[in-house]
């Protein structure tokens, strides 16, 4: 059975755009993905949408739906009232490319900046032992389909443009997280960079990422509260402070 349904889609690029009203079927069972490529297929064929899987497991369908940070592909018309009216954005906290595609390559570059996982020199590739209870410690984080939702909901990034140069934002927080946990990782002192370098301090424990997150990561509670612990532990107890400086000065990570 089949409902007409209507859209409000923003056209445009970024020089500027505009809302543009359409009123479309949707079918029992689909998706806002779905409805959206009803409408490239008989209403805007040149509509610009990224999409890949279709199946909430590639992260490429991100945008806004009634201005919350969600996964089209995962977004279900029935979840919305028959008489509302469903209005589709680009992602707020990038630049617009065309219609609904944003330049998400700023997430690309902080990735380059986490330093990579350093294993053991003394073991060759293969010969890596963990036990189970250190590989399930991290095994949320590993879920992340780097969709981007938490960085585009994160108001330190959203509404303050020149943080980004300082601040690398949730998806990266558990991916330091998720190395900072691994006990064959030689890199010891991941924490302190993700507050020195990372920018973690300036998350203010808002638990907006972790409410988007399509993976339900507990992002702020499992990753950034227990960085942000350790680092004050760190910081604060004289003695592992005394270590630390001994280290840094005999050049041990």
């Amino acid at each position: 059975m089949s409902r007409k349904v209507k859209m409000r889609i923003w056209r445009g690029d970024v020089k500027g755009g505009e809302f543009k009203d359409v009123s479309v079927d949707a079918n029992e069972g689909e998706v806002v993905l779905d409805v959206i490529h009803r409408v490239q297929g008989t209403q805007m064929p040149d509509l610009a949408v990224r999409w890949n899987c279709k199946a909430g497991k590639c992260g490429s369908c991100s945008m806004e739906i009634n201005g919350k940070p969600r996964l089209a592909c995962m977004t279900r018309m029935n979840s919305f009232a028959e008489d509302e009216t469903i209005t589709v954005t680009p992602l707020r906290a990038f630049p617009v490319i065309r219609d609904l595609v944003t330049d998400v390559s700023f997430n690309y570059k902080k990735a380059m900046e986490v330093p990579a996982f350093e294993g053991p020199t003394d073991l060759k590739p293969g010969e890596y032992r963990m036990q189970q209870v250190d590989v399930e410690r991290s095994q949320e984080f590993r879920k992340c389909i780097e969709c981007f939702l938490c960085q585009d909901t994160c108001h330190v990034i959203r509404d303050h443009e020149e943080n980004k140069k300082s601040f690398a934002g949730p998806r990266f927080f558990i991916r330091i997280a998720e190395l900072d946990m691994h006990p064959l990782d030689r890199l010891r002192n991941r924490k302190q960079k993700a507050q020195e370098e990372h920018g973690l301090g300036m998350c203010n424990i808002t638990k907006c990422c972790t409410e988007v997150c399509p993976e339900h990561i507990k992002i702020t509670d499992n990753a950034i509260i227990p960085m942000k612990e350790r680092v004050v532990d760190v910081k604060y107890d004289p003695v592992r402070w005394l270590g630390s400086k001994i280290r840094k000065r005999e050049g041990i990570n």
